[in-house]
């Protein structure tokens, strides 16, 4: 019994759900056609927009090209008109009188040289035949007047001019300059610029020592800052190195120093 009545109460408030539910919603059967009966209405109007604003679309583009095509036509330039004439219409030949005489040509005054009659010369006449001097006799100095290489001062030295070494092309020596960087570092005076912007760093000064240790010349090679430049190179430049060796020979040779700027 208990069972049955438990099933009966279930049933009843089942019911009662499904009548809450329907009077919720008492349009739902109307409600259920709204969208497809919207969309029947709207399709022909949007359908005929579109065909319509496609059509004036193309037509604008037509008319366009057509300007467009007629505007080049009327720009493009004909051709210049040739005078043509027919021959018929062409004067009649000049007569021979009127034919232009070319002046007459001046003769050459040249005379045509002409093979000659041989006449005999006496023997009075005829030049001795040339004596050659041999080459001996040349290179001997003549009667005191010349005397030839001889007659040159003894005394004169001929300098040979060494080219200089290439700034990169390695040079075969058996000792490379030297110079004491501590001392180089006592020449350096540091830039005012330099000293009150508070710059420092490292100049590479790549220098050409000559044979008496003297610098001839120099380039930078890399530095930290163009203001120390000037001051790294003349402190190289007023140093004196000793000369590279290469048989036992002072030869000119590049080398590369480093100056250090260090505010303290």
């Amino acid at each position: 019994m208990t069972t049955h009545r438990s099933s009966l109460l279930r049933l009843s408030a089942l019911r009662s759900l499904a009548l809450r539910s329907l009077a919720l919603r008492p349009n739902a059967s109307i409600n259920a056609h709204y969208g497809a009966m919207e969309l029947k209405a709207y399709m022909p109007t949007s359908t005929l927009r579109g065909f319509w604003g496609s059509m004036s679309v193309l037509v604008l583009l037509f008319l366009g090209y057509s300007v467009y095509a007629l505007a080049n036509r009327i720009t493009v330039r004909s051709a210049p008109v040739v005078n043509s004439m027919k021959i018929m219409n062409l004067p009649p030949p000049p007569t021979a009188a009127e034919a232009i005489v070319p002046p007459p040509v001046a003769p050459a005054s040249l005379s045509i040289a002409r093979a000659g009659t041989p006449v005999p010369v006496p023997d009075a006449l005829i030049m001795p035949d040339a004596i050659f001097t041999w080459v001996d006799a040349i290179t001997r100095p003549s009667d005191g007047l010349d005397e030839g290489i001889s007659a040159l001062p003894s005394d004169i030295t001929v300098e040979v001019r060494e080219e200089e070494p290439d700034v990169y092309e390695p040079t075969p020596v058996e000792r490379e300059p030297f110079l004491d960087i501590r001392e180089l570092q006592k020449l350096v005076v540091y830039p005012e610029v330099a000293k009150r912007a508070g710059v420092e760093g490292r100049v590479f000064v790549r220098v050409l020592v000559g044979k008496n240790g003297m610098p001839k010349k120099h380039i930078i090679e890399g530095s930290d800052s163009d203001l120390l430049n000037t001051a790294a190179a003349k402190a190289v430049m007023s140093a004196v190195f000793t000369p590279a060796i290469q048989n036992n020979k002072p030869v000119e040779c590049w080398v590369s120093i480093p100056i250090i700027f260090r505010l303290r």
